[in-house]
């Protein structure tokens, strides 16, 4: 027993010594260092095959003749690791909406399936997008995955962008600023995430050969500037170069958008990878682009042989691929990757799900209540639910961000097609049965169900009932853009004939963006409840029956029809795959969406920032500071008569003698009735700029400066002015 204590006592140095020995053969682990000196001590102990073997990537999915690698896990992507430097591998997985298993190519293996992007940025809450990414990367995490392909924030220039439901909207301090917040929450769990698509990747059509033609100061003002926000909130590891050409140069090797504007101007420290299939030579490496992602996806695998023979002949110099492993191994240090290596543990599904049910909930946008329609009260006696497979489950987007939710589809609809993404065509339904969850929050009452597929039956059910409520879809996925604004299959007409029959009609919208509403003033209620997630049923009902009081506003403006868009017809619509053509976005600049339809003075169907409560809220007290900083201060009051959360935006109304309109803040503020709060915005400097293209820089014009409180981008309360001093930014 002597001896054997002797032994345990020498146990404690004994691991200690073998610490200092593995630190002083790996000096790259000692966490007393920065992630830069690290990341530069490990490159310096590579080889050349082992650096080139860093900067491409593996498809990881059984997916155009391509199989799993070994030791992947079974996702979108995979870098092996090197283990004689104890160098971890890279286990990429889509996870824009919740931990993505393309092709179930893990078996059985589900996640907590978020709503829908725009969802989130309706909520406009900060705070619930932080918590939203913390829970996917924490899941992620625990399934053993280190990368997140993450962070989409293209702004919403059209309505019919097929992805639109993955992104945060149309404004680039709303988008930048929810992105960055879910960033950050994924990063914190020792993950890391990417923000992506860089840049102008705004519609879906033809994507590959799409040329964004913009000018400097209005890509800086718009879309650049909600990637600099996201950046700046979130420093996320990687940023994802997109697909499209920009100004004639593919984003993926766009000397200008990378070297100049983002590892120049902004500084990023961390990696660029290309998209799945974006890279088109081996010299995309000179103008900023670090690692070729599933290189497989591409003509040739251009970081590996083609690399190396650039190496030899001089083209591509040693000092380049050093700094592009460099900002790899500074990425996984500063998130955790080679101190807290992902351990495949039990997940809190519970606890996650009501994440997604809080996201829901926040995130519904009630955009009409006619005499007071909703909240429905729990003893209506007949209610008549019609369509959008309510009985089932509700919506989800489609493409690479599609999660198989807990409890796995409700229902699966293919609807097959062409080309690379077909296999991803399909409906995919979450468990959350609307009808199941209406029946639940009104159990006295005789609810019946119709499919909506014959409108004779869906006006008989409707002409039965004392109120109906009708679910419409839109379903949209990555690849396709939406050939135009209306609800598919016959639901306007369908919704147009309930309305007729039944004057007490809802509807509820579950779409991946903006649509027209031919049928809206012979309907008195209609809310907007996106693709909701695996608790989406549940959080609509809660809505409906006002268990939740509606506190959602619209992230992007539903205009009445294609007409009030800057390009009516979508651009390459009619143009064959691989024949390149020109969006001209320089048509709106960076007046994106509200900014467009207030330049040009149109009446939108509901405006950006729009969405109805149960309560009211008093906007008061308002003061403004200006000379170099602006600062706003106001009283927020609850009027009603039960609880509910305000979401205060306020707008930049004119500038030194200019008239402008641009979101200069938000937030987000619960409020029992009666209850007021004090809320101060100190406003981004930049938004009160302008990018002067010759000096390379924000220069903010020295004059008076006006403001606007309120309600949405049309329905401003308050107004107030100051003078702000003339100011020169970097860039």
């Amino acid at each position: 027993m002597a001896v054997a204590a002797g032994l345990l006592a020498a146990s404690p140095s004994t691991a200690q010594q073998s610490g200092a020995d593995e630190q002083a053969a790996r000096p790259w682990m000692d966490t007393a260092l920065s992630a830069d000196a690290r990341a530069g001590l490990l490159v310096q102990a590579l080889t050349q095959d082992e650096k080139i073997r860093l900067v491409h990537g593996e498809l990881a999915i059984p997916f155009l003749g391509a199989t799993v690698p070994p030791g992947a896990l079974g996702s979108a992507g995979y870098v092996p690791g090197i283990e004689r430097l104890g160098i971890p591998a890279l286990q990429e997985t889509d996870a824009s909406l919740g931990v993505a298993n393309p092709f179930n190519v893990r078996p059985g293996d589900s996640a907590t399936a978020l709503p829908s992007g725009l969802a989130l940025a309706a909520t406009f809450d900060v705070t619930l997008a932080h918590d939203g990414g913390a829970m996917i990367g924490q899941e992620a995490w625990r399934k053993g995955f280190n990368v997140l392909l993450a962070g989409g924030v293209n702004l919403a220039r059209d309505p019919r962008n097929g992805r639109n439901f993955e992104y945060l909207g149309e404004d680039p301090l709303l988008a930048g600023m929810l992105a960055g917040a879910s960033i950050r929450g994924i990063e914190e769990q020792h993950v890391v995430s990417t923000v992506k698509h860089f840049a102008l990747n705004d519609q879906e059509t033809n994507r590959n050969w799409a040329n964004s033609v913009i000018g400097e100061a209005a890509a800086r003002e718009s879309d650049l500037l909600a990637f600099q926000i996201a950046i700046e909130q979130g420093r996320p590891g990687a940023v994802m170069c997109a697909y499209n050409l920009v100004n004639g140069e593919y984003a993926c090797g766009n000397d200008h958008l990378l070297n100049g504007v983002l590892k120049g101007d902004w500084g990023f420290p961390g990696w660029v990878m290309s998209d799945w299939g974006g890279v088109h030579d081996v010299d995309f490496a000179l103008k900023g682009l670090d690692q070729e992602s599933a290189d497989a996806l591409d003509k040739v695998a251009y970081f590996d042989k083609p690399l190396r023979d650039a190496l030899s002949a001089g083209t591509i110099s040693q000092d380049r691929l050093s700094a592009m492993v460099r900002r790899i191994f500074r990425s996984m240090f500063a998130a955790g990757l080679f101190d807290h290596p992902p351990v495949k543990s039990p997940i809190d599904y519970a606890a996650d799900s009501e994440v997604a049910l809080r996201v829901a909930e926040q995130g519904i946008v009630l955009l009409k209540n006619d005499q007071g329609l909703l909240p429905l009260a729990a003893t209506a006696n007949r209610i008549a639910v019609i369509g959008g497979h309510a009985d089932a489950g509700v919506l989800s987007g489609a493409g690479s961000s599609q999660v198989i939710p807990r409890g796995g589809p409700a229902a699966v609809v293919p609807v097959g097609g062409e080309g690379m993404l077909a296999p991803l065509r399909k409906m995919v339904f979450a468990p959350s049965s609307p009808l199941k969850a209406i029946r639940a929050a009104a159990p006295a009452a005789q609810v019946k169900f119709d499919d909506g597929r014959y409108i004779s039956s869906a006006v008989a059910a409707a002409k039965w009932a004392d109120v109906v409520i009708v679910f419409a879809n839109q379903w949209s996925i990555e690849g396709d853009d939406l050939p135009d604004m209306t609800l598919p299959s016959g639901q306007d007409a369908l919704i147009a004939a309930i309305a007729a029959a039944n004057p007490k009609t809802i509807v509820v919208l579950q779409t991946g963006g903006a649509v027209a509403m031919p049928w809206l003033a012979q309907t008195p209620a209609v809310i907007e409840a996106w693709y909701p997630g695996q608790r989406g049923g549940e959080a609509i009902a809660n809505i409906l029956f006002g268990k939740t009081n509606p506190s959602g506003h619209l992230p992007i403006t539903f205009p009445k029809s294609p007409d009030q868009l800057p390009r009516p017809e979508l651009p390459g619509i009619r143009m064959p795959q691989g024949q390149r053509f020109d969006v001209n976005y320089n048509v709106e600049g960076a007046d994106v969406g509200y900014r467009w339809v207030a330049a040009r003075k149109l009446a939108p169907l509901f405006p950006f920032g729009f969405g109805l409560s149960y309560t009211s809220f008093d906007y008061g007290g308002l003061s403004i500071a200006g000379g170099q900083t602006m600062q706003v201060s106001f009283t927020v009051r609850n009027t009603g008569k039960v609880a509910g959360m305000a979401a205060p935006q306020l707008y930049l109304a004119s500038a030194a003698g200019q008239d402008e309109v641009r979101l200069l803040g938000f937030d987000k503020v619960s409020l029992a009735p009666g209850e007021s709060r004090r809320v101060t915005m100190t406003v981004d400097p930049r938004l009160l700029a302008d990018f002067d293209e010759a000096a390379h820089g924000w220069r903010i014009r020295a004059g008076t400066y006006a403001v606007k409180l309120g309600n949405s981008s049309r329905d401003t309360v308050l107004d107030a002015s100051t003078a702000m001093d003339a100011a020169f930014l970097k860039p």
